[in-house]
């Protein structure tokens, strides 16, 4: 089923409108391919958690869809990207990693080197705690950033 309309209701929840008339309140998008199609495949899930639109990309919606779609993702995403690497604590694993994001600084515990994939031109790095970090460049950190990290991968 695809999408006919995307608006706020009252309450600011999103309703899609499917083409075949049917109202769908409080749906969330979700990104398929966070990393590799931002802008492609986004699924639109039900209160439950159910799929129930796969909208397969946002450059074929209408602008304000669209953007609509992009702003509730944004609110959604919480994925600092590391822009610094300023110290990794010496010794065996786990290691202490203390950074710079686009967030502000931060510290946090990197449980194994298994914990850090490279994704294209950048690497995902995911704490002890679930929370992932993305560098979006391995090229824009700092050279000795760049050759400590280089260890890990």
């Amino acid at each position: 089923m695809s999408l006919k309309a995307l608006r706020r209701d009252t309450f600011g929840a999103l309703v899609a409108v499917l083409e075949d008339g049917t109202e769908l309140k409080g749906v969330s998008p979700v990104r398929c391919f966070p990393f590799s199609s931002p802008s492609e495949f986004i699924s639109l899930l039900d209160e439950t958690g159910r799929d129930r639109c796969l909208i397969p990309s946002l450059a074929k919606l209408a602008p304000e869809i669209a953007a609509l779609l992009e702003a509730e993702l944004r609110a959604r995403e919480l994925m600092p990207s590391i822009t610094r690497i300023l110290s990794i604590s010496p010794g065996p694993e786990p290691t202490t990693w203390s950074v710079m994001t686009d967030k502000g600084e931060t510290r946090f515990v990197l449980p194994s080197e298994d914990q850090i994939r490279r994704l294209g031109e950048g690497a995902l790095i995911t704490d002890s705690h679930g929370v992932r970090y993305r560098i979006v460049s391995l090229r824009a950190l700092e050279p000795k950033g760049r050759r400590a990290l280089f260890r890990y991968l």
